[in-house]
């Protein structure tokens, strides 16, 4: 695989840029040729070989977007090693929660990271992480900024071992369906699930997507925004440009750093042709108006992308005819941590074939997408919604859930027999063209992350004072959905307030910072029916202010809840207001 993503390149064209690290300092972008590249991966391979990592073992990568993070993935893979990217944004619970999942044997992060300006302490949160995860054998430690870290037996500052190591590592053979990496993502029940993908297929599928949906042309500079923490920045930032022998811009910043020009300032500076951001950077840098943008020259733009969530109207007109100038193609790209790459988006297609505003519309070569009713039965015919299948295996598929290919099954497979279900909700229109409608179960979409509601709910129900909660995802102007919390407290308690901080804290170190409710709203009981499963539909109608038509409420334990917590909405609505 790395021979595909490195040494074919290196044979033919050693000194072509592989990697742009557009880092944090504003105009300080540093290019790494392929031929560093190889070097690089190939130091950092002989490294981990020295201290016992083998083929087949796991690896867990804590670091910030940058060359060294690209090489450590590449490095996995080049010695058959299995890499999992944990998004340096993870609390130290969430990190250790997937190290002990995937029983990997290192981890590899920096002293720190740097983003927007600020320091984020990288070392401590896996010191904190590692004291529960046995499996841990070395913690290797690249240096990002000249602070000194606590450094301790089984840590090895890594830089200093690649200086001495031989920069020719021979690849591990593999076979097309050994493990590649694990990538962890939400599920609608407990804790995230270890998503598998395998060598050949996945490495074909993100390569040739990334040539086809952004009509990728060699000598192009692509700039994916995506962290290498999902799933996006291990496809078109890392394996598809790559394998395509292109030149893939790493972005460590933030779209608001120094300020709201950043992007389009980036875009001048590295000439960037294809731009392949989220719906929620977007609806933020809208907000900010236009000036930021048309003060900087975006003529080398060609092709707008866009990922993580449906992009909402105005974001995609504004993305379109701002930034874009009305002279770039836009696509809308759907797709998930389980399928690998891009699976419906509206190129490639017939040349100068229709896009239609905020829709993905054209499913990708070998994708067979359907529809499916309450029933199980194939939706025909167009103008229909149903529930969004793929009727077809294709090469970029996760293969299983690591540890539990009974959860995989029942994830994906059970729900329609004989169909790959996504979770996701659809609408063909009147043309046959597809519109992603959103998630079908209690899973929510906070900036582009994928989060359960149960994983929410799980992290403040360790509270010794909250009994119960319910976690429910309502519209937010920026972030696309926010996380709306509903709790019940102890007869005893009497400071809401403090409680309602401390939940605040729980959620953020238990999960991450962005999956803290915008929300919390105390109420005396929650919704459930007589079996006691609580009705988070209701809950939903509640806070979009649907509460006129509520829907069949007979199934309730006791339909006067509905009215006692509508009367702490509007008191909480008015509170907030005031």
């Amino acid at each position: 695989l790395t021979v595909n993503c490195l040494d074919q390149h290196v044979e033919k064209s050693p000194n072509r840029v592989a990697l742009i690290w557009e880092r944090d300092e504003p105009g300080t972008a540093v290019h790494v040729t392929y031929r560093e590249l190889l070097d690089l991966t190939c130091r950092l391979a002989n490294t981990l070989k020295k201290y016992g990592i083998q083929k087949g073992d796991k690896v867990a990568i804590y670091m910030s977007v940058s060359p060294l993070s690209v090489a450590a993935m590449l490095a996995c893979a080049r010695i058959g090693a299995i890499h999992t990217v944990v998004f340096a944004g993870f609390s130290a619970e969430s990190l250790a929660g997937r190290i002990m999942d995937s029983g990997c044997k290192a981890v590899i992060t920096y002293n720190q990271g740097v983003r927007g300006g600020r320091i984020v302490d990288l070392k401590t949160t896996v010191d904190e992480a590692v004291k529960n995860c046995p499996s841990i054998k070395h913690v290797f430690v690249a240096q990002r900024t000249d602070n000194k870290v606590q450094m301790g037996d089984r840590d090895i500052p890594l830089e200093e071992e690649m200086s001495k190591a031989a920069s020719v590592c021979t690849p591990e053979s593999m076979d097309s369906e050994d493990m590649l990496f694990m990538l962890y993502t939400s599920g609608s029940t407990g804790k995230p699930k270890g998503i598998v993908h395998t060598q050949a297929g996945y490495l074909l599928y993100a390569a040739v997507t990334h040539k086809y949906v952004f009509d990728y042309q060699q000598g192009d500079v692509f700039g994916c925004v995506a962290d290498i923490g999902w799933i996006t920045g291990h496809s078109y930032v890392v394996y598809g440009p790559l394998c395509n022998g292109a030149t893939s811009v790493l972005f460590e910043s933030t779209p608001v750093y120094p300020d709201p020009g950043r992007y389009w300032e980036v875009v001048q500076r590295l000439k960037i042709n294809q731009f392949y951001g989220a719906p929620t950077a977007i609806r933020l840098l809208l907000n900010y108006g236009e000036e930021w943008v048309k003060k900087y020259d975006r003529s080398s733009l060609k092709t707008l992308g866009s990922v993580g969530e449906p992009i909402n109207n105005e974001a995609w007109q504004w993305f379109y005819h701002v930034v874009g100038e009305g002279r770039c193609t836009l696509v809308d790209t759907w797709w998930q941590t389980e399928t690998g790459g891009i699976c419906i988006a509206p190129r490639p297609s017939e040349e100068k074939a229709e896009i239609v505003p905020a829709m993905a519309m054209r499913p990708f070569f070998g994708i067979v997408p359907v529809l499916m009713d309450e029933n199980g039965k194939v939706i025909e015919g167009n103008d229909v919604s149903g529930a969004l299948c793929i009727a077809q295996p294709w090469p970029g598929m996760a293969r299983t859930i690591y540890g539990d290919h009974q959860r995989f099954v029942d994830a994906y497979f059970k729900a329609y027999p004989g169909y790959y279900f996504t979770g996701d909700g659809a609408y063909r229109t009147k043309k046959g063209y597809y519109q992603i409608t959103g998630r079908m179960d209690d899973v929510i979409n906070i900036s582009g992350h994928r989060l359960g509601t149960a994983e929410i709910e799980d992290a403040m129900s360790d509270h010794p004072e909250v009994p119960e909660t319910a976690v429910i995802g309502y519209p937010h102007k920026i972030k696309g959905e926010g996380a709306f919390a509903f709790i019940v407290l102890k007869e005893q308690t009497a400071h809401t307030d403090r409680v309602k901080e401390e939940l605040k804290t729980i959620v953020a170190s238990k999960i991450a910072k962005y999956a803290v409710p915008d929300h919390i709203l105390v109420v005396k009981r929650l919704p459930k029916t007589r079996s006691g499963k609580i009705m988070r539909r209701l809950l939903r109608k509640v806070v979009t202010e649907q509460s006129s038509n509520m829907g069949d409420v007979t199934t309730l334990d006791d339909p006067s809840v509905v009215k006692e917590i509508l009367d702490a909405y509007q008191k909480y609505k008015e509170k907030s207001s005031s």
